[in-house]
């Protein structure tokens, strides 16, 4: 009940994840990554361990498809699941189960890939990966282009109510983490709208973590 994907920034090294669902909180079950390693979306009658055990496999130097082999012989029920993976080559990787939801698909290239399942239609996860591509700026933009790229191209078969983008760049934290988790109007555009407000401030949290007596003023009453 999900479409997403997962991308490195092919200049900064930057990695991210977009996702939207019909189910609540898809970002908070389903959206992985960690500096310096990868990119993981893990969907489809979600298991959240797969994400970390992904990115483990590839911190440890396992390729996407080698990871995909790995969990295919030792995760449970992976015909179930959807995984979609980015390392810091640039090399991606797709397992789709055969008893993924409704129609599903997928699609990828260097630095991005994408995938759904219980779609509207099998073309959403190459617009999505069209979208990321002919996308520039900042690699938030270009991942929130392309979930308006898969949107325009049907999206899930249903409405979707749920959104989430994860950004990592340099540090062991996310550098954002943005999250619609229930609405009843678009949730992508919440995010959208989330990620306007968030995106001129995001290095100044970064600079807030490292070094607070140099980062700039907060801007909230009783500031000096």
């Amino acid at each position: 009940m999900t479409f997403s994907l997962v991308a490195r920034c092919a200049q900064s090294g930057m990695f991210g994840v977009a996702i939207s669902s019909s189910s609540p909180a898809v970002a908070a079950r389903c959206a992985y990554a960690q500096a310096g390693v990868g990119a993981v979306a893990s969907q489809n009658v979600t298991d959240p361990r797969l994400g970390p055990w992904a990115l483990g496999l590839m911190q440890a130097g396992a390729s996407p498809a080698e990871v995909r082999a790995i969990l295919r012989r030792r995760a449970q029920h992976m015909q179930y699941r959807q995984v979609l993976m980015v390392d810091a080559r640039g090399e991606t990787c797709i397992h789709s189960g055969p008893n993924a939801l409704g129609i599903w698909a997928e699609a990828q290239a260097e630095n991005v890939a994408a995938g759904g399942n219980l779609l509207a239609d099998a073309g959403v996860p190459q617009a999505m990966v069209a979208g990321f591509q002919a996308a520039s700026g900042h690699l938030g933009d270009r991942l929130l282009a392309a979930m308006q790229a898969g949107l325009a191209a049907g999206g899930e078969a249903g409405p979707v109510h749920s959104a989430g983008l994860l950004l990592v760049d340099e540090q062991s934290w996310p550098l954002a983490d943005l999250r619609c988790d229930w609405t009843l109007d678009c949730p992508i555009a919440a995010l959208q709208a989330a990620w306007q407000v968030y995106k001129p401030q995001i290095n100044d949290y970064v600079a807030r973590a490292l070094n607070p007596a140099a980062a700039p003023s907060y801007g909230v009453p009783g500031d000096d």
